[in-house]
Protein backbone atom coordinates (compact mmCIF):
# COMPACT_ATOMS: atom_id res chain seq x y z
CA UNK A 1 0.00 0.00 0.00
CA UNK A 2 1.17 3.55 -0.77
CA UNK A 3 -0.11 5.74 2.04
CA UNK A 4 -0.24 9.47 1.28
CA UNK A 5 -0.80 11.50 4.43
CA UNK A 6 -1.63 15.20 4.59
CA UNK A 7 0.50 16.13 1.58
CA UNK A 8 0.58 19.86 0.84
CA UNK A 9 2.67 21.69 -1.74
CA UNK A 10 2.94 25.44 -2.21
CA UNK A 11 5.07 27.70 -4.35
CA UNK A 12 5.46 30.84 -2.32
CA UNK A 13 1.95 31.76 -1.24
CA UNK A 14 0.32 29.71 -4.01
CA UNK A 15 -1.00 26.31 -2.85
CA UNK A 16 -0.82 23.57 -5.49
CA UNK A 17 -1.80 20.59 -3.35
CA UNK A 18 -3.98 20.90 -0.25
CA UNK A 19 -4.05 18.19 2.39
CA UNK A 20 -3.96 15.12 0.13
CA UNK A 21 -4.84 11.88 1.91
CA UNK A 22 -4.93 8.69 -0.15
CA UNK A 23 -4.17 4.99 0.00
CA UNK A 24 -3.09 3.71 -3.41
CA UNK A 25 -3.28 -0.03 -4.12
CA UNK A 26 -0.26 -2.07 -5.14
CA UNK A 27 -0.18 -4.31 -8.26
CA UNK A 28 -2.84 -2.22 -9.99
CA UNK A 29 -3.03 0.63 -12.49
CA UNK A 30 -3.97 3.90 -10.80
CA UNK A 31 -4.89 6.89 -12.97
CA UNK A 32 -4.56 10.47 -11.76
CA UNK A 33 -7.12 12.59 -13.60
CA UNK A 34 -8.51 16.10 -13.47
CA UNK A 35 -8.35 19.51 -15.16
CA UNK A 36 -5.09 21.25 -16.04
CA UNK A 37 -3.48 22.78 -12.97
CA UNK A 38 -5.20 20.37 -10.57
CA UNK A 39 -1.87 19.14 -9.14
CA UNK A 40 -1.66 15.71 -10.79
CA UNK A 41 1.92 15.93 -12.03
CA UNK A 42 3.00 17.65 -8.81
CA UNK A 43 1.68 14.75 -6.76
CA UNK A 44 3.37 12.24 -9.09
CA UNK A 45 6.71 14.06 -8.81
CA UNK A 46 6.43 14.07 -5.01
CA UNK A 47 5.86 10.30 -5.18
CA UNK A 48 8.97 10.10 -7.38
CA UNK A 49 10.94 12.16 -4.83
CA UNK A 50 11.73 14.66 -7.57
CA UNK A 51 9.80 17.30 -5.62
CA UNK A 52 9.61 17.77 -1.87
CA UNK A 53 6.22 18.44 -0.28
CA UNK A 54 5.70 21.53 1.82
CA UNK A 55 4.29 19.24 4.49
CA UNK A 56 3.01 15.70 4.91
CA UNK A 57 4.46 12.22 4.46
CA UNK A 58 4.26 9.30 2.04
CA UNK A 59 4.67 5.75 3.28
CA UNK A 60 5.60 2.85 1.02
CA UNK A 61 4.80 -0.42 2.77
CA UNK A 62 4.74 1.55 6.07
CA UNK A 63 8.16 3.14 5.49
CA UNK A 64 8.58 6.90 4.99
CA UNK A 65 9.96 7.28 1.47
CA UNK A 66 12.31 10.07 2.59
CA UNK A 67 14.04 7.54 4.85
CA UNK A 68 14.88 5.23 1.92
CA UNK A 69 18.36 5.69 0.45
CA UNK A 70 18.36 7.20 -3.04
CA UNK A 71 20.08 4.18 -4.58
CA UNK A 72 17.52 1.85 -3.02
CA UNK A 73 14.59 4.04 -4.06
CA UNK A 74 15.81 3.90 -7.67
CA UNK A 75 15.37 0.14 -7.47
CA UNK A 76 11.84 0.50 -6.12
CA UNK A 77 10.38 3.34 -8.20
CA UNK A 78 10.98 4.26 -11.86
CA UNK A 79 9.65 7.51 -13.30
CA UNK A 80 8.82 8.50 -16.87
CA UNK A 81 8.48 12.27 -17.03
CA UNK A 82 6.51 14.35 -19.53
CA UNK A 83 9.61 15.73 -21.25
CA UNK A 84 11.58 12.90 -22.82
CA UNK A 85 14.12 15.02 -24.70
CA UNK A 86 17.69 13.75 -24.68
CA UNK A 87 20.38 16.00 -26.13
CA UNK A 88 22.37 12.91 -27.09
CA UNK A 89 22.31 10.81 -30.24
CA UNK A 90 21.41 7.38 -28.93
CA UNK A 91 20.05 4.18 -30.39
CA UNK A 92 17.00 2.57 -28.84
CA UNK A 93 19.18 -0.03 -27.10
CA UNK A 94 21.55 2.61 -25.76
CA UNK A 95 18.62 4.62 -24.40
CA UNK A 96 17.02 1.60 -22.75
CA UNK A 97 20.36 0.73 -21.14
CA UNK A 98 20.07 3.89 -19.02
CA UNK A 99 17.37 2.05 -17.09
CA UNK A 100 20.05 -0.25 -15.69
CA UNK A 101 22.10 2.56 -14.14
CA UNK A 102 20.85 1.93 -10.56
CA UNK A 103 22.40 -1.54 -10.73
CA UNK A 104 25.77 -1.25 -12.49
CA UNK A 105 26.24 2.53 -12.61
CA UNK A 106 27.02 2.39 -16.32
CA UNK A 107 28.87 -0.93 -16.40
CA UNK A 108 26.55 -3.45 -18.06
CA UNK A 109 26.57 -7.09 -17.00
CA UNK A 110 25.20 -10.07 -18.89
CA UNK A 111 22.09 -9.78 -16.72
CA UNK A 112 21.71 -6.09 -17.68
CA UNK A 113 21.88 -6.92 -21.39
CA UNK A 114 19.24 -9.60 -20.88
CA UNK A 115 16.87 -7.19 -19.11
CA UNK A 116 17.45 -4.50 -21.76
CA UNK A 117 16.60 -6.91 -24.58
CA UNK A 118 13.55 -8.20 -22.71
CA UNK A 119 12.23 -4.64 -22.20
CA UNK A 120 12.73 -3.86 -25.89
CA UNK A 121 11.02 -7.07 -26.98
CA UNK A 122 8.18 -6.59 -24.47
CA UNK A 123 7.14 -3.45 -26.36
CA UNK A 124 7.74 -4.95 -29.80
CA UNK A 125 10.72 -2.71 -30.57
CA UNK A 126 13.15 -5.49 -31.51
CA UNK A 127 13.51 -4.36 -35.12
CA UNK A 128 14.37 -0.84 -33.94
CA UNK A 129 16.97 -1.61 -31.28
CA UNK A 130 19.82 -0.13 -33.40
CA UNK A 131 17.82 2.81 -34.78
CA UNK A 132 18.60 6.28 -33.43
CA UNK A 133 15.96 7.83 -31.18
CA UNK A 134 15.81 11.08 -33.17
CA UNK A 135 14.87 9.09 -36.28
CA UNK A 136 11.72 7.65 -34.69
CA UNK A 137 8.19 9.00 -34.74
CA UNK A 138 6.88 10.54 -31.53
CA UNK A 139 4.90 7.40 -30.69
CA UNK A 140 7.82 5.02 -31.16
CA UNK A 141 10.10 7.35 -29.25
CA UNK A 142 7.64 7.31 -26.34
CA UNK A 143 7.63 3.49 -26.49
CA UNK A 144 11.44 3.49 -26.31
CA UNK A 145 11.40 5.69 -23.20
CA UNK A 146 8.81 3.40 -21.64
CA UNK A 147 11.13 0.47 -22.39
CA UNK A 148 13.90 2.34 -20.53
CA UNK A 149 11.57 2.72 -17.54
CA UNK A 150 10.65 -0.98 -17.67
CA UNK A 151 14.34 -1.94 -17.84
CA UNK A 152 14.85 -0.26 -14.47
CA UNK A 153 13.06 -3.35 -13.18
CA UNK A 154 11.23 -1.68 -10.31
CA UNK A 155 7.99 -2.84 -8.68
CA UNK A 156 6.49 0.66 -9.07
CA UNK A 157 6.31 2.78 -12.24
CA UNK A 158 5.25 6.43 -12.30
CA UNK A 159 4.21 7.70 -15.74
CA UNK A 160 3.50 11.38 -16.32
CA UNK A 161 1.15 11.76 -19.29
CA UNK A 162 2.62 8.86 -21.30
CA UNK A 163 -0.10 9.32 -23.97
CA UNK A 164 0.74 12.97 -24.62
CA UNK A 165 0.69 13.77 -28.38
CA UNK A 166 0.26 10.12 -29.40
CA UNK A 167 -2.08 8.85 -32.08
CA UNK A 168 -4.73 6.32 -31.10
CA UNK A 169 -2.72 3.32 -32.26
CA UNK A 170 0.35 4.14 -30.19
CA UNK A 171 -1.80 5.15 -27.22
CA UNK A 172 -3.50 1.75 -27.27
CA UNK A 173 -0.11 0.02 -27.51
CA UNK A 174 1.19 1.86 -24.46
CA UNK A 175 -1.94 1.32 -22.39
CA UNK A 176 -2.01 -2.36 -23.34
CA UNK A 177 1.64 -2.62 -22.27
CA UNK A 178 0.79 -0.97 -18.96
CA UNK A 179 -1.98 -3.50 -18.34
CA UNK A 180 0.35 -6.37 -19.17
CA UNK A 181 2.96 -5.04 -16.74
CA UNK A 182 0.34 -5.07 -14.02
CA UNK A 183 -1.22 -8.42 -14.85
CA UNK A 184 1.84 -10.44 -15.93
CA UNK A 185 4.56 -8.91 -13.76
CA UNK A 186 2.54 -7.63 -10.79
CA UNK A 187 3.81 -4.08 -11.29
CA UNK A 188 2.19 -1.08 -9.62
CA UNK A 189 1.59 1.69 -12.17
CA UNK A 190 0.53 5.22 -11.23
CA UNK A 191 -0.01 7.49 -14.21
CA UNK A 192 -1.33 10.91 -15.12
CA UNK A 193 -3.90 10.56 -17.92
CA UNK A 194 -6.04 13.16 -19.68
CA UNK A 195 -8.03 10.84 -21.97
CA UNK A 196 -11.00 9.78 -19.87
CA UNK A 197 -11.86 6.84 -22.14
CA UNK A 198 -8.41 5.30 -21.77
CA UNK A 199 -8.70 5.91 -18.03
CA UNK A 200 -12.09 4.20 -17.80
CA UNK A 201 -11.04 1.15 -19.76
CA UNK A 202 -7.47 0.49 -18.66
CA UNK A 203 -7.18 1.59 -15.02
CA UNK A 204 -8.19 -0.26 -11.88
CA UNK A 205 -8.28 2.72 -9.55
CA UNK A 206 -8.83 6.44 -10.13
CA UNK A 207 -7.82 9.52 -8.18
CA UNK A 208 -9.48 12.74 -9.39
CA UNK A 209 -7.90 16.04 -8.39
CA UNK A 210 -9.47 19.46 -8.74
CA UNK A 211 -7.97 22.73 -7.54
CA UNK A 212 -5.30 20.89 -5.60
CA UNK A 213 -7.66 18.65 -3.66
CA UNK A 214 -9.01 15.11 -3.98
CA UNK A 215 -12.37 15.43 -5.72
CA UNK A 216 -13.07 11.69 -5.65
CA UNK A 217 -11.17 8.42 -5.60
CA UNK A 218 -11.99 4.75 -5.79
CA UNK A 219 -12.20 1.65 -7.94
CA UNK A 220 -12.83 2.55 -11.58
CA UNK A 221 -16.16 0.75 -11.85
CA UNK A 222 -17.40 2.66 -8.81
CA UNK A 223 -16.33 6.21 -9.69
CA UNK A 224 -16.80 6.41 -13.47
CA UNK A 225 -20.19 8.07 -13.29
CA UNK A 226 -21.75 10.95 -15.18
CA UNK A 227 -22.18 12.89 -11.95
CA UNK A 228 -18.54 12.52 -10.90
CA UNK A 229 -17.08 13.41 -14.29
CA UNK A 230 -19.47 16.30 -14.92
CA UNK A 231 -18.52 17.88 -11.62
CA UNK A 232 -14.82 17.28 -12.15
CA UNK A 233 -14.55 18.73 -15.65
CA UNK A 234 -17.61 21.01 -15.66
CA UNK A 235 -18.87 19.35 -18.82
CA UNK A 236 -21.92 17.28 -19.56
CA UNK A 237 -21.07 13.58 -19.75
CA UNK A 238 -22.97 10.66 -21.19
CA UNK A 239 -21.51 7.26 -20.28
CA UNK A 240 -22.45 4.00 -21.96
CA UNK A 241 -21.05 0.54 -21.45
CA UNK A 242 -20.82 -2.27 -23.98
CA UNK A 243 -18.94 -5.52 -24.38
CA UNK A 244 -15.69 -3.65 -25.05
CA UNK A 245 -15.97 -1.32 -22.05
CA UNK A 246 -16.94 2.26 -21.30
CA UNK A 247 -17.60 5.08 -23.74
CA UNK A 248 -17.50 8.49 -22.07
CA UNK A 249 -18.91 11.21 -24.30
CA UNK A 250 -18.63 14.84 -23.25
CA UNK A 251 -20.33 17.86 -24.66
CA UNK A 252 -20.81 21.56 -23.96
CA UNK A 253 -19.95 23.30 -20.72
CA UNK A 254 -22.45 22.94 -17.92
CA UNK A 255 -24.35 26.09 -17.08
CA UNK A 256 -24.07 27.31 -13.52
Amino acid sequence: MIDIRNICKSYGHKPVLKDINLQLPLHQVTALIGPNGAGKSTLLMILARLLSPTSGTILLEKQDITAIRTAEYARLVATLRQSTYFGLRLTVKELVSFGRFPYGHGVLSARDHQVINEAIDFLGLGALRDVYIDELSGGLRQMAFLAMTIAQETPILLLDEPLNNLDMNHAVQIMSAVRRLCEEQQKTVIMVVHDINFTANYSDYIVALKQGQVYFSGATHEVITEEHLSGLYELEFEISQGKHGYVCQYFHTLKG
